[in-house]
Formats: structure tokens, C-alpha cells, sequence
């Protein structure tokens, strides 16, 4: 995980979290161009995350929810105002793009499948968010309709020749979607931590809860092909994870709705 020391700007900081900062070693610690995050060297670790007023709320309470079940951080604030403000604690470990896992690809394979086996067996009472397909399919539309359409989501082999091809294809089968499986949403290597090859939490769950298992596969399997320059392990993930439970037609239409993000 990416962390640049720097002396942070308190003018654009939240007076809220001043005493939390002052007089504590502060890292850029961002990988988007939609949220600002800040590392806080103290007490074993802080991350504080700004972003758009209303778009931190449903990571908030999926963090919340996961940290219940020991499968996240601890939420200390969640601030919505001007901005949105998310203070969590630090998840001991380092998330899979770390060196260390990256040199051990299939070990790396395997860890992410089994993981993944693990998360969607687990119940889903109580998640905040109970229909993730409809908000997903939403999205996916409401992007569709703004003239949105970016293939680079999608994986080389899936790729659909342009936007009408691609709606056509998720207005025939989104019918196929579940809502029945408790889903990160956004699974990919850096937003899962390990300390020693054991699972340690998630983080960035703002794309979580109950929905579809392939929306995580699809991403598991890209991730894998971004991060390791090869789509060698694709088979090998699904495999682990159990390939009696992998619908490839879903999987393809997973990668076609994400062309819509």
C-alpha cells in the first residue's frame, strides 16, 4: 500500500480529526483520483478518508458490518458535510499487491480463492445492504444512459464491440442476477490484507453486500490478470474457489455490465 510522508494541510482537513493528526507522522496514502486517504502513524494506525458529500455512507456501515464478523476495521467516525469523512483503524498486514505475495503467484491464486470461499459462505443477516444486484444494475444503467461506456474494465476475451452491444446484452440476461451471497464488491488484490498468508480484513467495501458471487469472482479472476501481466491463473482461481459453483456465462456478463462501471 502506497504511503508518501508529507505535512498535511490542516485547512483541508475536518477540525474534527485535528487532535487525532497533531503531532503524529501523516502519509498520502491515496490510489484514486476520487478520494483522498491520510495514513496516521498512531495508535497502532489510522486511515482517514475524505470523498464527495454521500458517498462514504454505505462503505461506512459495509465496514462496520465486517468488522462485526472480525473481517475489517473498526469505524471510529463517519462525518458527512460539506465532504464525506471516514476515520477507521489500521488492518494489520499488507494487502496482496505487497512483494512478498506478488513472487508467490499461485500461493497468491490460492489464498485469494479460498478467501473468497470463506466470505460467501458466510450468513447475511443484518448487512445494511440487502440488495446489492438492484443498486448494481442501476448504476450500470444509469451510466448506459449518460453515455458512459469503458471496455478497459472488461477482461480481452469479454469485450464487447461497443456500448449498444454490450446494453443489449445486459438487458437480455440481468434477469441471471442473484441477490443471495455477502460480497466485498470490490475484490480485488489491494483491498484484501494479509499478515503472514492469513487473512487479516478487507478494505474499500463501499461496493459491498448481499448479491451476485460472480460480480466477486469476475473481479478476483481481473485482478489477477492486472496485477500478475498474465490471465494464466484464471482457471486455476476458479478451480479453488470450486468449479461446480462458477457459471462462465455469468462471469462474461459480470465483465459487460462493468463496461458501464
Amino acid at each position: 500500500m502506497k504511503r508518501t510522508l508529507i505535512t498535511p494541510n490542516m485547512a483541508e482537513i475536518h477540525p474534527f480529526f485535528h487532535p487525532i493528526i497533531e503531532g503524529a507522522p501523516v502519509y498520502d496514502s491515496s490510489c484514486s483520483p476520487f478520494a483522498k486517504v491520510w495514513y496516521i502513524e498512531k495508535d497502532g494506525g489510522y486511515f482517514l478518508k475524505r470523498s464527495e458529500k454521500g458517498t462514504l455512507e454505505k462503505e461506512a456501515s459495509m465496514t462496520e458490518y465486517f468488522a462485526e464478523k472480525g473481517l475489517s476495521a473498526k469505524v471510529i467516525s463517519y462525518v458527512s458535510e460539506e465532504s464525506d469523512w471516514l476515520l477507521t483503524e489500521r488492518v494489520k498486514g499488507e494487502d496482496c499487491t505487497f512483494s512478498r505475495y506478488l513472487e508467490a503467484p499461485e500461493r497468491l491464486c490460492d489464498t485469494l480463492a479460498e478467501t473468497l470461499k470463506m466470505l460467501h459462505g458466510l450468513k447475511t443477516e443484518g448487512c445494511p445492504i440487502k440488495n446489492r444486484t438492484a443498486d448494481y444494475l442501476a448504476g450500470a444503467e444509469k451510466n448506459y444512459r449518460e453515455g458512459m461506456f469503458d471496455p478497459s474494465y472488461c477482461m480481452p476475451d469479454m469485450r464487447p464491440r461497443n456500448a449498444q452491444e454490450a446494453w443489449k446484452t445486459v438487458s437480455e440476461k440481468k434477469h441471471l442476477l442473484k441477490a443471495d451471497t455477502l460480497l466485498h464488491g470490490d475484490y480485488c488484490l489491494p483491498n484484501v490484507l494479509l499478515d503472514g498468508w492469513r487473512l487479516s480484513g478487507f478494505i474499500d467495501l463501499g461496493g459491498g453486500g448481499v448479491g451476485d458471487k460472480h460480480v466477486d469472482l469476475y473481479w478476483g479472476a481481473w485482478t489477477l490478470n492486472f496485477n500478475l501481466k498474465t490471465d494464466k491463473y484464471r482457471k486455476r482461481f476458479f478451480d479453488v474457489y470450486g468449479r461446480d459453483e462458477v457459471d462462465e456465462e455469468m462471469i462474461s456478463l459480470i465483465g459487460v455490465i462493468e463496461c458501464f462501471g
